[in-house]
C-alpha cells in the first residue's frame, strides 16, 4: 500500500525447516546480518545450475559466494523505498533504482530472465555490466543514511542542513576512497553522486549531489530509513555489523584508515544497547568527532 501502487499477492508461505524440494532461482532477501544464516540454508534447495539473487544492501554476494560459489551467485542494486508495517503489510514509499548483474560482468540469459520479472515491480529496472560500482555506490550512500538514523529528524531534513553536510561527506569520501583502492568505480544513483565524494571534488559538485538526494527523498513517502526504523520503531539491531564493518575490515587489511566510519558504527551500536539517545546529539558526537 502507500502512494505509488496498492495491490495484493497471494502467495504460499513456508518457514525454513518446512521447505521442500529445489529450485532454479532463489531470491535472498533476509536483512544483512542474517546472509550466512540464510545462504547455509539456501544450499540443499538450490538446483543444479541454479542461481542466488542477492536483493539486499551492502557487500553479502562475498558470504553467499562462500556458501554456493561465485557462478551461482548474482548481485542486485536496489533503492525503492519501502516499509515493513506489519505481517502481511509493506508500504510501497518510493520509487528508486533496482539493478541487477552478474559478478563477473557477463551478459547472460538468467540476467535477461531476472530483469525481466523485477519490471512487472520496477518498469525502470535494468541489467548492468557494473554491478559491483552500484554496489560500492550504494555503501557510500548508505554511510550518509546511517549518520541520519542517529537522530530523529527524517533523511531529507538531515541532508538540507548544511551544518552537517561535512560530516556526511566526509563518510562518503571514505567509503569511495575505498572502492578506488578495490579498483571499483562507485556508480551514481537517486542524486547520490560518488564523484562529488572524491577528495578532489569541489563544493559546488557537493551541493548538487546533496540538493539531488534531499529533491529525491521528499518525493518518498517513506520519510525515514530503514535504520531509523530498526532503532526507533521495532527497537532490534541494525544492519550496521555487517554492512559497514565489512568495508572497515577491508580497509584495515590494506592500511586505510576509516576513523569515522568506525565512530559511526560505534554511536549506531550504542544506540542499539540503550547507552546513547536517538538524538541531534549523537549526530553531534559524530561532527565533534570528525573535528578532533
Amino acid at each position: 500500500e502507500g502512494p505509488i501502487e496498492e495491490f495484493t499477492v497471494t502467495a504460499r508461505a513456508v518457514t525454513p525447516d518446512a521447505l521442500k524440494g529445489t529450485f532454479s532461482s532463489i531470491w535472498l532477501c533476509t536483512k544483512a546480518q542474517h546472509t550466512d544464516l540464510a545462504a547455509r540454508a539456501i544450499v540443499p534447495h538450490l538446483a543444479e545450475h541454479g542461481h542466488v539473487l542477492s536483493l539486499q544492501n551492502g557487500l553479502n554476494e562475498f558470504q553467499i559466494m562462500k556458501a554456493v560459489g561465485k557462478s551461482a551467485t548474482i548481485g542486485a542494486f536496489i533503492n525503492f523505498g519501502s516499509d515493513y508495517l506489519s505481517p502481511g503489510r509493506i508500504l510501497f514509499g518510493g520509487r528508486g533504482a533496482v539493478v541487477v548483474g552478474e559478478l563477473d560482468g557477463a551478459k547472460t540469459r538468467r540476467l535477461t530472465e531476472i530483469k525481466h520479472r523485477l519490471s512487472i515491480f520496477e518498469p525502470n529496472a535494468k541489467s548492468t555490466t557494473k554491478i559491483w560500482g552500484y554496489l560500492w555506490g550504494k555503501l557510500g550512500y548508505a554511510a550518509i543514511l546511517f549518520a541520519t538514523a542517529l537522530t530523529n529528524d527524517s533523511i531529507a531534513d538531515v541532508l538540507a542542513r548544511r551544518e552537517y553536510r561535512s560530516v556526511l561527506t566526509e563518510l562518503a569520501c571514505e567509503m569511495t576512497a575505498l572502492a578506488e583502492c578495490q579498483g571499483v568505480v562507485p556508480l551514481g544513483f537517486n542524486g547520490y553522486d560518488p564523484v562529488a565524494f572524491q577528495r578532489e571534488a569541489h563544493t559546488s559538485a557537493i551541493d548538487a549531489s546533496f540538493e539531488a538526494m534531499v529533491l529525491h527523498n521528499q518525493k518518498s513517502a517513506k520519510s525515514h530509513s530503514g535504520i531509523w526504523r530498526d532503532l526507533a520503531v521495532r527497537k532490534r539491531k541494525t544492519e550496521v555489523d555487517p554492512q559497514l564493518t565489512i568495508p572497515i575490515e577491508i580497509a584495515e587489511n590494506i592500511g586505510l584508515a576509516m576513523p569515522l566510519t568506525q565512530k559511526l558504527v560505534e554511536l549506531i551500536q550504542e544506540i542499539e544497547v540503550g547507552s546513547r539517545p536517538l538524538a541531534i546529539e549523537t549526530l553531534d558526537a559524530l561532527l565533534i568527532a570528525q573535528k578532533e
